[in-house]
């Protein structure tokens, strides 16, 4: 699959109704809620698809189910009915005016099963099951939450969300959508999510105690840049147990390593390859960065529920920026892992011819 021409994707008609706000069904604060610098740092817009499947009840009330569930969970939310601004202080700050997010009823006249593998990024054709905002020319421009619903002939839906990264990461928007599938059940919120990011507010005056070099810019000797002015293709790469099991053999072949986990052996061969791919100068300084979760290395420790931070399905509409590559766990028994990389079409034919282990 290559940027959406799946010969049946071409086969998904989506057909959707106007958009509407759904505020929060009681009373929420109002005023402006602190973003820390962390939360600054990626203020992205993230598009992901959730797939439900129900052969007994269908999807006559969903919408309406779902809808009715998100005004109720977006009282504990708050945030995300309300619209990203800029601080006083050049800052990118929410504005809690209690709007609502942005909400649209969908269509489609085939069945889910056309959708094939959602784990493989696919802005063209999945993009259709997320809502974007019409003309919008930045994240001001967007609300902090868009949710496209879109009912399947056989029954099943599958929810679209488009939610900036700001507002919460991958484990907080896991917790939401749980969150707002347990009140569309009928469920009681457990234990509300802990808003206050003030905890994270930096030293004043800022104190830095060791170098950041992933702020710090790098030449481009390579002229990569130009490589992004072509079309940006989008691949998956699926490396079975025993792929990996090859990878990580190969890392200690020569013995300067003692021991080498599978995630430190696939990173450094998808690197390698992508340096290679994109015919970078041997001088070239180039920077590799993990997103981790670092909840529970706080100290002192950050509450629980500070996150915001049962589909059958779930995955990217398409990659949040050109520069990241996803590893996702795959298969029944989740051992096996797809690549999931997007690269200017120069670059990807090489690329694919490297991935060969």
């Amino acid at each position: 699959m290559e940027n959406g021409k799946s010969t049946l994707f071409e086969q998904l008609c989506v057909k959707n109704k106007e958009p509407t706000l759904v505020p929060p069904a009681e009373e929420t604060k109002k005023g402006l809620y602190f973003l820390s610098n962390l939360d600054q740092n990626i203020a992205v817009i993230v598009r992901t698809i959730y797939c439900f499947k129900s052969e007994e009840k269908g999807n006559e009330n969903v919408v309406a189910v779902i809808k009715d569930a998100l005004s109720k969970v977006l009282v504990h939310y708050y945030p995300l009915a309300g619209r990203l601004t800029i601080s006083p202080e050049m800052k990118l700050i929410v504005d809690c005016t209690g709007e609502g997010a942005v909400f649209v009823e969908a269509e489609a006249d085939c069945g889910l099963e056309v959708l094939g593998d959602i784990t493989k990024p696919d802005p063209v054709s999945l993009g259709k099951l997320v809502y974007d905002i019409p003309g919008a020319q930045n994240i001001l421009e967007i609300p902090p939450l868009v949710a496209q619903v879109t009912k399947f002939k056989c029954g099943g839906f599958v929810l679209g969300l488009c939610i900036n990264h700001c507002m919460c990461d991958g484990i907080g928007a896991m917790e939401f959508v749980n969150t707002w599938a347990e009140t569309a059940r009928g469920l009681e919120i457990k234990t509300p999510p802990f808003l206050d990011r003030t905890i994270l507010k930096s030293k004043n005056p800022p104190k830095s105690q060791f170098p950041h070099h992933e702020f710090s810019e790098i030449e481009d000797k390579s002229n990569s840049s130009g490589h992004y002015e072509q079309e940006i293709l989008y691949k998956s790469f699926c490396l079975e147990p025993d792929r990996l099991e090859k990878l990580k053999t190969q890392a200690l072949e020569d013995k300067s390593l003692e021991n080498c986990t599978t995630f430190q052996a696939l990173s450094a061969f998808v690197w390698r390859s992508r340096t290679k791919a994109l015919e970078l100068e041997p001088d070239q300084r180039t920077k590799l960065l993990f997103a981790v979760d670092g909840r529970s290395r706080f100290d002192p420790p950050i509450p629980e529920r500070f996150r915001w931070g049962g589909p059958v399905l779930s995955g990217p509409v398409a990659l949040p920026e050109k520069e990241v590559i996803l590893f996702l766990s795959h298969g029944e028994e989740r051992k096996s892992v797809n690549v999931v990389v997007g690269l200017p079409s120069s670059a990807m034919k090489k690329f694919e011819q490297l991935m060969e282990i």
